[in-house]
């Protein structure tokens, strides 16, 4: 999740929070945002790199509610309808423009909401089958089964996937056309695979792409973290997690886990995103 005012006003905000590659796709870009303008240019911004964009109307945490962002929206439905609007008259299909929202305590509001955005011209609806308020318990499946029957859209289960057979019940309890899965992917990438645990290839294969990429220490260093929770044994996570440099990450590696960092060819490198290149989206909207 981007801020898309961030990334709107500031190179900087937009280098340290999206790179691509020529190999990355298909690639939907989620931003933040609380009001159209923000939300548009970001649209256009990243168009010309990725096959569509995602508004954010599901974090619950508080400093994303509190400027109004994520969960926040959803007391604000009419705003959610034109800022999907606003980017859909703006940039033609086949670019994509979803939601990721939460349940409402009523199914019947998310119900509205959803056949709401569809008119508006959304490709998509992810739905956490949860309320903003709730956060351990089990998953409203029922709510999730209602919402998928009722709208014509694409809806997309998300909520307590953490397995290739969690992500095939949710689909065949509810109906819903596809699977998002958060937590249960950053524990493990091969998740939809069937892999129970990160392979070690897993592990292997994003020591490389980070070397391609020139990736920053510490996103290396967060998604190993996640990748190895099942992998290690609590003495070895807690050494892992105090390393502080990509030496020492790649020793620890090589020593418990026989990996070795190597380059790979892949489909191309980092692509420099020129956001005011003649003929772009965003270079028409400030001219």
């Amino acid at each position: 999740m981007i801020l898309a005012d961030s990334f709107v006003m500031s190179e900087k905000a937009r280098n340290n929070e999206f790179t691509t590659s020529k190999g990355d796709r298909p690639l939907i870009v989620q931003f933040a945002a609380n009001n159209i303008n923000d939300f548009t240019r970001a649209a256009e911004m990243v168009s010309p790199y990725s096959d569509g964009v995602d508004l954010n109307c599901g974090c619950p945490q508080r400093w994303a509610m509190k400027d109004g962002y994520g969960a926040d929206l959803l007391s604000k439905p009419e705003l959610i309808r034109d800022l999907v609007l606003s980017v859909r008259n703006r940039i033609p299909h086949p670019f994509s423009v979803s939601v990721k929202v939460r349940l409402f305590p009523d199914v019947r509001k998310s119900i509205d909401l959803c056949q709401s955005l569809e008119s508006a011209g959304a490709t998509f609806i992810t739905v956490h089958a949860r309320t903003p308020q709730q956060k351990h318990q089990p998953i409203n499946v029922e709510a999730l089964k209602e919402v998928t029957s009722r709208v014509r859209l694409p809806i997309i289960g998300n909520g307590d996937v953490r397995s290739l057979q969690a992500a095939q019940d949710l689909h065949d309890k509810t109906g819903c056309r596809g699977v998002m899965a958060a937590r249960g992917l950053l524990t493990n990438p091969a998740l939809f695979s069937g892999a129970v645990v990160t392979p070690v290839e897993c592990v292997q294969q994003w020591l490389c792409l980070t070397s391609v990429t020139e990736t920053h220490f510490n996103t290396l260093h967060h998604h190993l973290v996640f990748m190895l929770e099942k992998v290690l044994p609590k003495t070895l996570r807690l050494e892992f997690n105090s390393l502080k440099t990509r030496e020492q990450v790649l020793d620890f590696l090589a020593e418990h886990l026989g990996v070795e960092s190597s380059a790979q060819s892949g489909e191309g490198g980092i692509i420099q995103c020129d956001y005011t290149a003649e003929g772009s989206y965003f270079t028409e909207a400030v001219k």
